[in-house]
């Protein structure tokens, strides 16, 4: 099977996007408790749902349709948002959108959605997954790459508060555990009983 890291930018997102769409499928409970403690499994997908309209408005022409409120319908609001991404990513016309932002820089529209969307639809996998009990695994290599690309920068990335503090892994730790535990996940979160 092929890993993330070697797929082109719109096979990455699909695969990615795929997994995801099946916990969304799997989820029984929309209230679950999840691994950011504030959160419930609606919140992931409404996290995923609703911070990136503003950053494609805010750098780029393109506005995306509203979606229905993940409180509401998580399912709904998860299902069309991932086929406008699809659609953005699936469209040639897009690889000539300039994306630019001050905090970020410019990129083409698909570098930007790779680098920053589909990179956090994979990281919150693991929390739905792990909420819900279903398969928490996430791609190894794409984890590796992601943790190595995120360490070089820790410092920024801890100034930027998007990240909680990281978290003790014992030295025998797998790849998956030391990123969890970098983005300030405890791999051993579990829900309460």
């Amino acid at each position: 099977m092929t890993s993330l890291p070697e797929m082109s930018v719109v096979d990455r997102y699909r695969s990615a996007a795929g997994t995801f769409t099946d916990r969304v499928h799997g989820t029984r409970d929309w209230d679950a408790p999840t691994p950011v403690a504030e959160w419930r499994a609606r919140d992931v997908v409404g996290h995923l749902t609703t911070w990136l309209p503003g950053l494609l408005a805010s750098g780029s022409p393109v506005v995306l349709d509203p979606v229905p409120s993940a409180d509401e319908d998580p399912a709904g609001a998860w299902a069309a948002t991932d086929a406008q991404v699809r659609a953005l990513l699936e469209d040639p016309a897009s690889q000539e959108v300039t994306f630019a932002h001050e905090h970020i820089g410019e990129l083409p529209l698909p570098a930007m959605l790779d680098q920053f969307f589909t990179s956090d639809v994979v990281f919150h996998t693991w929390d739905l997954a792990r909420a819900t009990g279903q398969d928490d695994r996430l791609d190894e290599d794409f984890i590796v790459g992601a943790l190595a690309g995120m360490t070089a920068q820790a410092e920024m990335i801890r100034a930027s508060g998007q990240f909680g503090e990281q978290q003790p892994v014992p030295p025998d730790a797998t790849d998956q555990d030391r990123f969890l535990a970098f983005i300030g996940r405890d791999p051993r979160w579990s829900p309460p009983t």
